[in-house]
């Protein structure tokens, strides 16, 4: 099977199964000497993990990681880091029912069409179980990050038509809720709705919101690896998700270019060093920052419709991006469907599942922006020649 690998330079690739013997990942081109142990990655793990509520899957997994290789006392060492969870909750007899029907929503049929079988057992590969392995490699991918003072956070927009009040967000409010909503009375709210779907055995979909704090100008290619072509495709690659959205996102189709562009304003940092008005040293160093008349400044933006990148590179704004995840396509109430020899038939999908995914997706989603900004971060560190000349002590 292909497709199972991302990135250019800080790659990870996925492995296993959702009712195998365990699920994982490893994770190369990390640097030498980060910090990380098996708890900085399982408090990322944690977040994902089922069980947590009424509102996620019953399936009690503990998924507690080991770190297999690449680290040593306690830091990396630049060798390929594997990592694996093991699987301790399958019940493989709760899908016997629907070994040859294809599931409604589900990929059992393009699954089944493209290899001429498949894991029937929760889905295998096509299964959300999957994207342990990316969160734990998005936790090495957010270490490293915010060694270089870059953060990034995610958090649930909505459920269902349900929208968190950017007048009421408070971004703390979203570990005091398990639908992790920084708003705690669109948290009540969505609760109440949730609540409704699960006794109408239903479900429902909603949008994760995504920023990164600190990414410097100039990360991201301007053609085919653009910062936020790469951070599409990481997102879209999540199960469930229909939708990528960047800065004012599909708004933007509606708006007008004066109202739309960002405009630029020079902000000034740091203290005068003595240099007198109108003696200018001009220090600059091609990219919008520099030194005039002995006072630091830099260019910003005065507003982010654009979501924090221009031409694909990033511009020093924050990075807001949205996924739109479609409902869980298990559930309880009767679907109609086909079998693999043609038979019609209505079914009703026993097992554990979600009433929502957003909740478990939001780390997910954390996950793979943070790869995917790591990733383009050493990338771009060839861009400049004088930069790599200052590297290696040659400017």
């Amino acid at each position: 099977m292909a497709g199972s690998t991302y990135g250019t330079i800080l790659k990870v690739t996925t492995w296993g199964e959702s009712h195998g013997k365990g699920i994982g990942v490893v994770v190369d081109g990390c640097p030498a000497g980060l910090p990380l142990t098996e708890a900085d990655i399982q408090v990322y793990l944690d977040r994902r993990k089922p069980g947590q509520s009424k509102f996620t899957t019953a399936r009690q997994e503990g998924d507690v990681v080991e770190i297999l290789s690449g680290v040593f006392e306690g830091r990396t060492t630049g060798t390929p880091i594997a990592l694996e969870v093991r699987n301790t909750d399958q019940r493989s007899h709760d899908y016997g029912n629907i070994m040859d029907v294809y599931r409604p929503g589900h990929a059992d049929y393009t699954f089944d069409c493209k290899y001429g079988f498949r894991d029937y057992r929760g889905g295998g590969r096509s299964s959300g179980r999957e994207t342990t392995g990316r969160v734990a490699a998005g936790a090495i991918a957010c270490k490293l990050l915010k060694s270089l003072g870059i953060t990034v956070r995610a958090y649930t927009r909505s459920v269902g038509e349900i929208e968190i009040n950017d007048q009421a967000f408070q971004l703390d409010e979203m570990w005091n809720n398990r639908l992790y909503m920084p708003d705690a009375g669109a948290a009540q709210k969505a609760q109440a709705y949730l609540e409704e779907m699960m006794a109408r055995r239903d479900s429902c979909g909603g949008v994760v919101e995504c920023v990164i704090q600190g990414m410097p100008v100039g990360v991201g290619e301007p053609v085919f690896e653009k910062l936020d072509a790469n951070l599409a495709k990481a997102i879209l690659s999540i199960g469930a998700v229909k939708g990528f959205e960047i800065g004012d996102g599909f708004e933007a189709a509606r708006a007008l270019g004066s109202s739309n562009n960002d405009g630029f304003i020079i902000s000034r940092e740091g203290k005068e060093d003595g240099k007198e008005d109108g003696k200018e040293d001009k220090k600059e160093d091609g990219g919008g920052n520099g030194k005039r008349a002995g006072q630091e400044y830099k260019v910003v933006k005065s507003s982010n419709h654009s979501g924090g990148t221009l031409g694909g590179i990033s511009d020093g704004s924050d990075i807001v991006i949205r996924a739109a995840f479609k409902p869980t396509p298990s559930i309880a109430r009767s679907q109609h469907t086909v079998t693999r020899t043609g038979q019609e038939l209505d079914i009703e999908i026993r097992g554990r599942h979600d009433p929502i995914i957003v909740p478990r997706a939001v780390v997910v989603v954390e996950a793979m922006a943070a790869l995917t900004a790591a990733d383009l971060l050493l990338v771009s560190m060839t861009s400049r020649l004088d930069r790599i000349q200052g590297f290696f002590g040659r400017g």
